[in-house]
């Protein structure tokens, strides 16, 4: 039995979210071949950026995804995988899981996970497109505005310039902001001024030592006192942190703990709200299990996004607008993750843009 009780205060969650998968998993595959190109930011970011996309043939059309991980240079190479034949999307996706789709293995597991996602989610555009279907018809839901937040780091040595920066230039834009001990009252007080945050990220499960567990703990302190009402994503596992937290367990959400719907029933604290990252959970059913299964247990969802620079970025806004549009959704378009942001960017919410065919939002190019 879930140890999960539904929050008080819900997201709106689209009705008709149960049983998605079985909606896909028969859809008609031809794959004839598979090629690769190289991404690159523009504009640049704050630092060098590539991903790979992944383009699967067959039918006429064609089929995208996007694999996060840095396009590989000369010493390294692209898999040529057996993906031509004649498939249903299910065992197309079943095939994919007995293949070894790194030449060498990758440095990071969670690496698997992102390719996987990236043959997959080129898989269903296929799929769609030979059908001439678009995913939010063929699943029933209605697509809908995304609201979004910019997601980043105040630097090192922390300082408000940038968030100031883009408030004066996007006035309406909110953030989602990683906190770091070194944040000092005064300028934490200064950053919660703004009102203009509605996360804030502690990054407390990505295998980083802890120091200095005092000025930690202190940093808890301070942002639980400026931030009455923000998300606490990814707080730390410690008995401190967690008693102070108690109180708040309705704004704790999780982000790198999760990978399926059964990871949610064993985080340090009850998860009332979940960052959903389609890469990091690395497939289209163990996905869609994880929305039918947040929508059954009243957890709060959020989209986030792992650094797409084309098509990726344009899929998981899509699945924002279907699942959790009017939730915080870390999917801001692209440019908004530049160095220095272009004044023409789309504000938030986004406008519906699906695809009349296919797993795709309108003008990924763009975005």
């Amino acid at each position: 039995m879930s140890r999960r009780q539904p929050a008080s205060t819900q997201i709106a969650s689209p009705q008709g979210v149960t049983a998605l998968w079985p909606r896909l998993r028969e859809l008609s595959l031809v794959v004839e071949a598979c090629e690769y190109e190289r991404l690159e930011a523009d504009p640049p970011s704050a630092m060098e950026r590539t991903t790979t996309q992944i383009r699967l043939l067959g039918g006429g059309t064609d089929g995208l995804g996007e694999d996060i991980c840095p396009f590989p240079d000369e010493r390294d190479a692209l898999p040529s995988l057996p993906l031509a034949g004649e498939w249903t999307l299910a065992r197309f996706c079943e095939h994919l899981a007995t293949l070894e789709q790194w030449p060498t293995p990758p440095e990071w597991q969670a690496a698997r996970q992102y390719r996987n996602w990236a043959y997959e989610s080129a898989a269903l555009d296929l799929a769609l497109r030979q059908a001439g279907g678009a995913l939010h018809d063929v699943l029933g839901l209605q697509p809908r505005p995304v609201r979004f937040v910019n997601s980043f780091g105040l630097g090192d040595p922390p300082a408000t310039r940038t968030l100031r920066d883009r408030l004066a230039r996007y006035p309406s834009l909110r953030f989602k902001l990683d906190a770091v001990p070194a944040w000092t009252a005064a300028l934490t007080t200064e950053v919660a001024g703004t009102g203009a945050v509605e996360s804030i990220d502690f990054k407390g499960h990505y295998g980083q030592d802890v120091s200095d567990s005092e000025s930690l703990i202190a940093l808890y302190d301070r942002v639980l006192a400026a931030f009455p009402d923000a998300l606490l994503e990814d707080p730390h596992d410690m008995p401190e942190i967690t008693a102070r937290l108690a109180p708040q367990i309705d704004r704790v959400s999780y982000d790198a703990p999760i990978r399926t719907a059964q990871d949610l029933d064993s985080t340090p604290l009850a998860a009332r709200n979940v960052n959903v990252k389609p890469s990091r959970i690395g497939g289209l059913r163990p996905l869609l299990d994880l929305y039918a299964y947040c929508h059954a247990q009243g957890v709060r969802m959020y989209g986030g996004g792992m650094g797409e620079l084309g098509v990726g970025r344009g899929q998981i806004q899509l699945l924002a607008s279907l699942f959790h549009a009017d939730a915080p959704n870390d999917v801001a378009p692209v440019g908004y993750n530049a160095a220095d942001p272009p004044d023409d960017l789309p504000a938030s919410p986004l406008p519906p843009r699906p695809a009349v065919i296919g797993f795709r939002w309108q003008s990924d190019s763009d975005r």
